[in-house]
């Protein structure tokens, strides 16, 4: 097995582990059982310390933060073409490799709030979000490195309505790619075959959600 192979299921055990624990935390009334999820979400942060940069404490205090039933973090992106030219951001946290605009939803927004509000943040562009794209499961499309946490990525199709390309604390560059002339991607925020799949939609705007 690849090295790779077994980072991620490595990180999937600890998703797992963490999972149980703080769900059952959640629910758990007798004090034993609180003390065996307490123990399992202590394990699982001692996995993750041991395949990653983290200490033992920092990993702990990493599942601690997470509270209430277990569910997958939304990360928005925002997918805006110009001139059959795709919007991308150069990202200063990635060595400069680019990306569709995004990153989490903040609590008490809407989805389309968030992209909206993401695009302006690291582009400059203000937009409206026309259309939900696709709505994947950031395992099963390639990003990488994996998370310790479940991620649903979703995709919107963004029109520009106004602003300017605007670098920012986030982004180095912002500029408009053709689909033969991609620049090396974070792959950890967007892959090369969705770049192509939201490129698709240019040819055929009436085309279906696509999710998973």
């Amino acid at each position: 097995m690849l090295e790779s192979d077994m980072d991620s299921q490595w990180i999937g055990w600890v998703r797992a582990l963490q999972a149980i624990s703080q769900t059952g935390l959640h629910y758990a009334k007798d004090p034993y059982d609180i003390q065996r999820y307490q123990e399992i979400r202590r394990i699982a942060g001692e996995m993750l310390a041991a395949r990653s940069n983290l200490t033992s404490a920092q990993a702990l205090e990493f599942a601690t933060a997470e509270f209430g039933y277990a569910t997958p973090k939304v990360d928005v992106r925002g997918v805006a073409f110009r001139e059959s030219k795709i919007l991308l951001v150069r990202e200063i946290q990635d060595r400069g490799r680019w990306t569709v605009p995004g990153g989490w939803a903040d609590v008490n927004e809407t989805p389309s709030e968030a992209v909206v509000r993401e695009v302006f943040e690291e582009s400059g562009f203000e937009t409206n979000a026309v259309k939900l794209l696709a709505v994947y499961d950031r395992e099963r499309q390639g990003h990488v490195p994996p998370f310790p946490f479940h991620v649903y990525k979703l995709f919107f199709l963004c029109e520009i309505v106004g602003g300017a390309p605007r670098p920012n604390e986030e982004a180095s560059e912002i500029a408009f790619f053709a689909e033969n002339e991609l620049p090396e991607l974070s792959v950890s925020r967007v892959t090369e075959a969705e770049i192509k799949t939201f490129f698709r939609y240019l040819a055929d705007p009436a085309g279906e959600t696509e999710f998973d």
